[in-house]
């Protein structure tokens, strides 16, 4: 008799192996998350290996990466549902082990910044098929609390990230890459054996690729009229044209979205106030925080002439808030109106940046001018960020909120972008002289906490109108496949 093939969800028959299935698919997902942390403590070394590179150069080895992951990351998830997760997530952890590799051994910097893309293509596909996984290879009492730790798998690396790059950093910046390829080869080899494939037999449309691809090059040509504007001119017809295709790469997107059977983002999403306001949130909120992290590290290299190992441990007190915070969001959520509760996060980190600019001065004293504002920043963003991400699929029905949840991830990983960007354009190379140097990093802290405060503003219309209940068992998706790749909620502390 042919034996029975056993279903997503279900325990096969022999040892458990659901806690090693969740180390796997977590160390894969927080080696992706660790990558952006350690590059954010690298970047000053990075420039000193490649002669000639200006810091809106440098801008790109992040950019380069936010901007292909944010593009990537809905149609990756959408690829993985019809064709099989565990091949996605087997590919996308091979490319960026791959692209680490290839990282370290690049001969210049715009070489760097092309394996970054890489990397960034093998993280959009790893990112939501681990979390897929993690849903159909555990059992169902399992699948709560896998979530959670998979969620926090981000905010564990948000906090030791600055200290493991710093020390990194120590040997060569090179090994802030390196170091992904043995992680990288023990997983790939773990998940091969222990997880099991599953996809979405509904999924029977390619998604909208062109239109993942406009919207990556939309979001590149405004990176690159902010941060070469003030090299090219703000009115010279480079910066123009930049912006051009910027605005007509998101008309034509906007025509795809109506039109295509497959779209970037389902229209019917845009008809929910709170998705809509919750999208808007994060992106102006993430543009503060995409700026915030890059211009601390550079005022403490550059100005405070920190090495970078103690740059790393400073950063660590900020990062450290976040998991810490988001407890006590998750217990006032039950008392104060989410909308409330994202806006007083937001306000938080509007008062940080605040205290960053009125305290800075050329001679930096990081225990009273840094720490304070930075302690109150991740302070902020503990209470913002996982309420407000939660808060945006409350009104969707059960059949959109993995699709919504990975167009708010898209929005984040937009604002990330921008924020990168216009901090670079505001600071520009920094200033030889300390006097300078502090007026363009109070220029951008005062840049970051005008966004927060508008975040502020944009959070009081997230709060949910509606709750969909459950259905009942009778109408409830075969655990068989998955309705769709859940896609993480929060990549980034």
């Amino acid at each position: 008799m042919t034996a029975r093939k056993p279903t997503a969800g279900t325990r096969p028959p022999g040892p458990d192996r659901s806690t090693a299935i969740l180390l796997v698919l977590c160390a894969a997902a927080f080696m992706a998350m660790l990558d952006v942390f350690v590059v954010n403590v690298a970047f000053t070394d990075i420039g000193a290996d490649f002669p000639g590179s200006s810091l809106p150069d440098l801008s790109w080895v992040l950019n380069a990466y936010t901007i292909v992951y944010a593009a990537l990351l809905i149609p990756a998830g959408r690829l993985a549902d019809r064709y099989g997760r565990k091949p996605g997530f087997l590919a996308g952890l091979t490319v960026f082990t791959l692209a680490s590799a290839a990282c370290a051994a690049a001969p210049s910097l715009w070489w760097l910044v092309a394996f970054r893309t890489l990397q960034a293509a093998g993280a959009a596909a790893l990112t939501p098929t681990s979390l897929g996984l993690l849903l159909t290879c555990l059992p169902a009492e399992r699948r709560a609390g896998a979530v959670k730790v998979w969620a926090t798998t981000s905010s564990i690396a948000g906090a030791i990230g600055p200290v493991v790059g710093g020390a990194l950093v120590q040997l060569s910046w090179q090994w802030v890459f390196l170091i992904n390829v043995p992680v990288g080869v023990l997983v790939l080899a773990a998940a091969a054996r222990l997880v099991t494939d599953s996809r979405n037999e509904a999924v029977t449309r390619l998604p909208d690729l062109l239109g993942a691809a406009v919207l990556a090059v939309a979001v590149a040509a405004a990176a690159l009229g902010l941060v070469q504007g003030d090299r090219w001119g703000w009115t010279d017809a480079a910066t123009a044209s930049a912006f051009a295709v910027t605005v007509l790469g998101l008309a034509y997107l906007a025509l795809r979205v109506r039109r295509h059977p497959a779209p970037v983002v389902d229209p019917s999403l845009l008809r929910v106030p709170a998705f809509v306001w919750a999208n808007v949130t994060a992106l102006v909120f993430c543009t503060a925080f995409g700026a915030v992290f890059p211009s601390v590290v550079l005022w403490l290299e550059n100005v405070a002439g920190f090495s970078v190992i103690r740059t790393g441990l400073a950063i660590v007190p900020g990062p450290l808030m976040v998991p810490i915070f988001a407890v006590v969001g998750q217990r006032l959520s039950r008392r104060v109106p989410v909308g409330l509760l994202v806006a007083s996060g937001n306000l938080l980190f509007c008062a940080g940046a605040v205290m960053l600019a009125v305290s800075a001065s050329p001679d930096v004293h990081y225990v009273t001018q840094v720490l304070p504002g930075w302690i109150v920043i991740g302070i902020g963003i503990g209470l913002a960020l996982p309420s407000m991400i939660a808060a945006a699929t409350a009104d969707l029905l059960p059949a959109q909120a993995a699709t919504g949840s990975a167009v708010v991830n898209t929005s984040r990983q937009l604002g990330y972008v921008l924020g990168v960007a216009i901090l670079i354009a505001i600071i520009g190379t920094i200033s030889p002289t300390p006097d300078e140097a502090r007026t363009a990093f109070q220029h951008g802290w005062w840049f970051i906490a005008t966004t927060a405060a508008l975040s502020t503003v944009t959070a009081l219309g997230i709060t949910p109108k509606k709750h969909y209940p459950t259905p009942p068992p009778a109408t409830r998706p075969q655990t068989t496949t998955n309705t769709a790749t859940p896609t993480p909620t929060n990549p980034q502390p």
